[in-house]
């Protein structure tokens, strides 16, 4: 008996305990899956993708680069001692100085103009490379955004195909039990089921990947993203014959080469005897600790010492400068052969986007008006089985058994998902001629207003 009230205490304690935990786990379930918006996942994906992050090492390069060049006419000032070890015996031909300041810097360099230049026409390269970088981010990120928003349509629509293929086989499975039908429709019913299943699992997998592609764009946990369809701004049906401007790669190109030809001259001002101009200032604190270096000069060296001028360097003949210039004429050629490759290839692009963009387009319209049939094919199945088919006498049609709303419900099922997958195309190719086409960041606003 003692023990029998020592359960019944603790019971309400042990129910508070397990709803506490099982509200915990569902609490944790609801925030490991929840919507989120396109808008979001693509500032995540453009913060947390490593492509952005080289985009961003390579301009913090590029500036600490021009930061360098400039710095070529920015005074430099060190400091340095020259103490003894050991007394000296001797004259040593070096004055014995505690320590010492030297000042240097440029004063004029036509060589050294072209550099600052060509990295200043480096650094606007780089940032329009990591604009374009941020943009193709943003276009893979939405891309498998509503994929995987359309694949989790098909799905749902998957399940109840599949349902509806299960009860068609259970249908038949009693029709062929009764001697109605032979067992080779049950076969045909269970072979039909079967591929319902297999492409059910087909989208299955194709989700997952879509779910592990965008937690590597984002870094957020497998799974947790489910797509909200009010983000998704209206993809406008554009043309290759559109408005077009040049993407940010593109810039890029151009603004390299034209670095690189700046820095190619200055290369070339180094092999015309351009002369530059220096500057530099020294000073010395002299001391006759352990040495007797005023025993050689005729009056006592000071103790304070300072000197400065400029310098003037002339080249008048290197075999090296002109190797150089050679090599830098070559990089610029390559630049500006490359540039004018991808204005090309881009070229290509929208006219291959536009060619299968009219032939995406009516696909969608077929599979669309294919779905619409189906559904009024549904729909007249039904009426039939519920209202008969209005016909009497010897030339009766034969009354549709329940076996063929089922396949008309499967049949629907599969031309609506059939329609999702050519608009999901449609969709693919429209924002890849919109990127191509130098619209992108223009669609990439409207996600702001979602």
């Amino acid at each position: 008996m003692r023990t029998v009230r020592t359960v019944r205490a603790r019971t309400p304690h042990a129910r508070l305990a397990r709803g506490a935990a099982l509200f915990a786990l569902g609490a944790a379930a609801v925030a490991a899956r929840a919507q989120v918006s396109l808008r979001t996942v693509v500032e995540m994906a453009q913060s947390n993708s490593s492509q952005v992050k080289l985009a961003q090492a390579d301009l913090q390069r590029a500036e600490s680069a021009l930061a360098q060049s400039r710095d070529a006419f920015i005074p430099s000032l060190s400091f340095g001692s020259g103490l003894p070890a050991f007394p000296e015996v001797g004259f040593t031909g070096n004055l014995p100085s505690i320590w010492d300041a030297n000042v240097q810097s440029m004063v004029f360099s036509f060589t050294q103009l072209r550099y600052i230049q060509a990295a200043r026409l480096a650094v606007k390269a780089t940032k329009l490379n990591l604009e374009d970088t941020k943009e193709q981010v943003a276009l893979d990120a939405s891309t498998a955004y509503i994929e995987l928003d359309t694949v989790d349509q098909e799905i749902a629509a998957a399940h109840q195909q599949e349902s509806y293929a299960n009860r068609m086989v259970e249908i038949e499975q009693q029709r062929v039990d009764g001697g109605v039908d032979p067992k080779s429709g049950l076969l045909q019913a269970q072979l039909a089921a079967a591929e319902v299943k297999l492409h059910r699992l087909h989208l299955e997998t194709r989700a997952a990947t879509l779910e592990k592609e965008l937690s590597t764009l984002t870094g957020l946990p497998v799974g947790s993203i489910v797509p909200s369809r009010e983000s998704i701004p209206e993809i406008p049906a554009v043309t290759g014959d559109g408005p077009a401007k040049k993407t940010p790669g593109l810039e890029s190109a151009e603004v390299m080469a034209k670095s690189r030809q700046r820095a190619q001259r200055g290369d070339e001002d180094r092999t015309r005897m351009l002369p530059e101009i220096g500057f530099g200032a020294l000073y010395n604190r002299n001391t006759t600790i352990l040495n007797s270096i005023d025993q050689y000069y005729a009056r006592k060296i000071p103790a304070d010492n300072f000197s400065s001028g400029f310098s003037i360097r002339v080249p008048i003949f290197d075999f090296g400068l002109h190797d150089k210039a050679r090599e830098s004429a070559a990089q610029t050629l390559r630049a500006r052969v490359e540039a004018e490759q991808a204005q090309q290839q881009n070229d290509v692009q929208i006219a291959e986007l536009s060619g299968s963009l009219r032939e995406l387009d009516t696909r969608a319209e077929i599979a669309r008006l294919k779905q619409e049939i189906a559904a009024e094919q549904l729909e007249s199945v039904v009426s039939q089985l519920e209202l008969g088919n209005g016909t009497s006498g010897a030339n009766a049609q034969p009354q549709l058994s329940p076996e063929a709303e089922q396949q008309a419900r499967v049949d629907e099922r599969q031309k609506f998902m059939d329609a999702l997958d050519a608009g999901l195309d449609l969709s693919k190719a429209r924002l890849n001629l919109i990127r191509a086409l130098g619209h992108m960041q223009d669609w990439l606003n409207e996600l702001g207003t979602r």
